[in-house]
């Protein structure tokens, strides 16, 4: 079950309001809890069995870490639990590819493990690890009721694409979480700026750039439409699942941590990365980049520091090599700004630090996208006209005249034009008229492009 379907926002989502907000107060946990379950068993009714156990396994070791916390036997159950947790994501995610590698490599001939992979094993590992760490570490106080931390590990809002919510976020929201008219009303309208964000723009472009994966009429033109709408699309879709990720927590009392800042308007690499996928980038920084040394160490260990986090990073996004060089591109282009370039960007005029950031953030998602490194260097190269290709054809033309008015305002609604002129406006009582109707028409346009079955691809599996 995605979020953008007519099941969930007009069955599932209304139906577990309902219940929840008709149930006393110490049952709202436990109504959560089972509509998580169910929301995940519509999608992967097996694999709602290895969630349980993984959650059984996080209980366990945290009880256990708890239970001999100034004893060596912590740190043992730590590692014991980590490594079940990581063995685990390696099997399902990552045990073909390693087949793949071994037989490439050794000519060897190992079968391949034929297993789906399990929708958000990786945003819930993560969530289980970091709560392991912050007991061991005694910033979280152990959670000795199983149910309550299965609720905050399977919640639905946020267990398919992220945020990536800490325990330590929300382990006072558990029990002390607070309902109020105003809270539900802004998460409604921040799920329909996400819903609208994902179906109006993302799925729209990625109709643009899934057309171009199927066409055989290159033009320079085209590999632009292709570049700008991929780029485009990914970042609608993403932040719009985390905006309606947080809408749905404020909707059941939950206040989950940002996770984008319009990060095309960054000026540098460096920048961009504290603007994008926030949560996902602040829990490399905590479990990984800062307990192997952080920037305070030799300057060796630091750049393998950084080359880690984003080997890690770029595998954590999916089991294939073009996510590895998509990871260690931006390692390495951190790794200059922060030894000399970032001086240079600093006095460079905004305008052109913005296309610094912007062309390479493209050419990062065709690498993101490729399946081999044939195929990325001939689209980087298409940008230039390598080949041969034309400037324009009868195609690209056609396509630039269909999808310019979607470019543009994913252009606009990327920066925070829109949002900076609807705060400043001062005529308090006009905008309280008129956010609740535009909210409206978003949330009746949005559900007649999915009856209509449009292009709504869910780019979540990987993860």
């Amino acid at each position: 079950m995605i979020f953008s379907s007519i099941t969930f926002l007009f069955y599932f989502l209304p139906i577990v309001l309902g219940i929840y907000y008709i149930v006393p107060n110490k049952f709202k946990n436990l109504v959560l809890l089972v509509a998580s379950f169910i929301f995940y068993f519509f999608g992967e009714p097996v694999y709602v069995l290895l969630m349980a156990f993984s959650i059984l396994i996080a209980y366990i070791f945290g009880i256990l870490i708890d239970r001999f916390q100034e004893t060596k036997y912590a740190k043992l159950f730590l590692i014991m639990g980590i490594t079940i947790s990581i063995g685990l994501l390696m099997y399902f995610k990552y045990a073909n590819f390693i087949i793949q590698n071994i037989n490439l490599w050794l000519n060897n001939k190992i079968d391949f493990i034929y297993v789906a992979l399990p929708i958000g094993i990786s945003f819930y590992t993560f969530q289980m690890l970091s709560y392991l760490i912050d007991v061991y570490n005694k910033k979280a106080k152990v959670q000795k009721n199983i149910l309550k931390l299965a609720m905050y590990i399977s919640l639905f809002p946020q267990l398919i694409a992220g945020p990536i919510v800490r325990y330590t976020t929300i382990d006072n929201q558990i029990d002390n979480r607070t309902h109020t008219i105003e809270k539900f009303s802004l998460g409604v309208r921040r799920f329909i700026i996400g819903l609208s964000k994902k179906v109006l723009i993302a799925n729209v472009l990625g109709e643009l750039a899934n057309t171009f994966l199927t066409s055989n009429e290159m033009s320079i033109l085209y590999y632009w439409l292709y570049a700008i709408s991929a780029m485009l699309q990914i970042y609608f879709d993403f932040s719009g699942y985390s905006d309606m990720a947080i809408g749905l927590g404020k909707m059941f009392g939950f206040e989950f941590m940002e996770n984008f800042n319009y990060p095309y308007i960054a000026k540098s690499i460096t920048d961009f990365w504290r603007r994008w996928h926030i949560s996902l980038g602040s829990w490399f920084r905590d479990y990984v980049y800062i307990p192997l040394g952080g920037n305070r160490t030799s300057k060796i260990k630091w750049l393998r520091n950084i080359l880690i986090v984003w080997l890690l990073t770029g595998l954590w996004h999916g089991a294939a090599w073009n996510f590895v060089i998509w990871g260690l591109y931006f390692g390495i282009i951190l790794i200059i700004e922060k030894l000399f370039l970032a001086k240079y960007l600093e006095k460079l005029p905004k305008i052109l630090s913005h296309l610094y950031v912007l062309l390479l953030v493209m050419i990062s998602f065709i690498i993101f996208n490729g399946e081999n490194v044939t195929q990325i260097l001939s689209r980087i190269g298409g940008l230039i006209g390598i080949g041969g290709i034309p400037i324009v054809s009868p195609e690209s033309l056609y396509y630039l005249k269909s999808y310019f008015v979607v470019m543009v305002c994913g252009i606009i609604f990327a920066t925070p034009l829109v949002k900076n002129i609807f705060l400043s406006t001062k005529k308090e009582k006009l905008k309280n008229v008129l956010e609740p109707i535009a909210l409206v028409c978003l949330l009746i346009l949005c559900t007649s492009y999915i009856v209509d079955g449009s292009f709504n691809p869910f780019l979540y599996f990987r993860f």
